[in-house]
């Protein structure tokens, strides 16, 4: 059974939108779960209006409240700029608030946007170390009740005991992001499921397939493999309406107006310091409509699902609202996906197609 989920990353065009944005994600939070939708993941952006509410551990102790049933993940925590000790105890407050809701969703840091880590006064080719150090000791500090020291390359802490302590056992759920096949890879050779960007249908069946064949190398079972497959995740933007041409209308236009206010202050911090973290040579799939976005008819995005569902992944992480579209756009959106789409999912897997194998 495929399983769907709303990625809340909502851009304020000026900053006098922010508090508006800000709250209208808040009652969007609150609809997902009347309507079902099994997690709310909440992204982290500084510095460019992208994610109106900035900070997600913060936003997240909001939703947490305001809803009962949905868990809350990240997707992710740019780990890379915070202290890990602090971020671990914010990880357990949020995990007791939400009595196990919580998916920790960790990641590097942007791959994208240098000025993020400027801002932080991070050197942003310290990312990648950072991370790891920083996730070691976030695992430590939840698992060590009678206190650890850590002497590493960025943070030196003896800690007595993090409280409070986590709710789950051992430690809230963690899930890492992987925005390349290598680092998919890098997941399977530790027996991970994984969170992945947004990516044509036929590159997530590659990554996918490379993935399961990584795992079995590594000596994982059919059953661990399988439990790893449900429990990743795959991204796309997604816009529901009547109609197939209704849809285009929303979608379509949003979608282009988000992916250029996602390049503005990008392409001008390298027009002024000719600093480019990635070099692309063609938009990538992200930037793309016909691989970034799903839009049509309830009967139209449901088959789109189902190409989705036939790859063995576990579940689509949707984001609903694009760039400047209305919020209630994308509740409509949302109700109709709900209503009308996941129900045609609620069921047996079907058998993977040979193409995806």
């Amino acid at each position: 059974m495929l399983r769907f989920s709303n990625f809340l990353f909502p851009e304020a065009a000026t900053p006098d939108l922010d508090g508006q944005v800000i709250r209208e994600s808040l009652a969007e939070a609150k609809l997902c779960d009347e309507l079902g939708v099994e997690v709310i993941w909440l992204a982290e952006h500084h510095f460019d209006g992208n994610c109106a509410y900035v900070d997600p551990m913060v936003f997240a102790g909001a939703v947490m409240s305001a809803t009962t049933r949905i868990k809350v993940g990240f997707a992710v925590a740019q780990v890379s700029l915070h202290h890990p000790i602090r971020l671990a105890e914010q990880m357990a407050l949020l995990d007791q608030l939400g009595q196990g809701r919580l998916v920790v969703g960790l990641g590097r840091g942007t791959a994208y946007n240098v000025y993020e880590y400027q801002g932080y006064g991070l050197d942003w080719r310290e990312a990648g170390p950072r991370y790891a150090e920083a996730e070691e000791i976030m695992l430590k500090a939840w698992t060590s009740p009678d206190g650890f020291q850590h002497a590493g390359q960025f943070w030196d802490v003896s800690v007595h005991r993090l409280r409070p302590e986590t709710w789950t056992k051992p430690h809230p759920t963690v899930l890492r992001a992987a925005s390349s096949e290598e680092g998919a890879l890098h997941l399977a050779d530790r027996g991970l499921p994984f969170m992945m960007n947004v990516q044509s249908l036929e590159a997530t069946q590659k990554r996918l397939v490379a993935y399961k064949a990584r795992l079995a190398a590594r000596g994982f079972d059919e059953a661990h493999i399988a439990r790893c497959m449900d429990e990743s995740w795959v991204w796309r933007n997604v816009v529901v309406a009547e109609t197939d041409a209704e849809a285009e209308r929303l979608a379509v236009p949003a979608f282009e107006a988000m992916q250029e206010n996602r390049r503005r202050l990008r392409e001008k911090i390298y027009a002024e310091q000719k600093i480019r973290m990635v070099e692309e040579k063609v938009p990538p799939a992200r930037a793309q409509v016909e691989h970034a976005l799903v839009y049509g008819s309830p009967a139209t995005v449901a088959a789109r699902m189902a190409e989705i569902e036939a790859t063995g992944v576990g579940g689509v992480i949707c984001a609903f609202r694009l760039g400047p579209m209305p919020a209630e756009v994308a509740n409509n959106s949302i109700r109709l996906f709900m209503t009308k789409v996941a129900p045609q999912f609620r069921g047996p897997r079907p058998v993977v197609a040979a193409a995806a194998e």
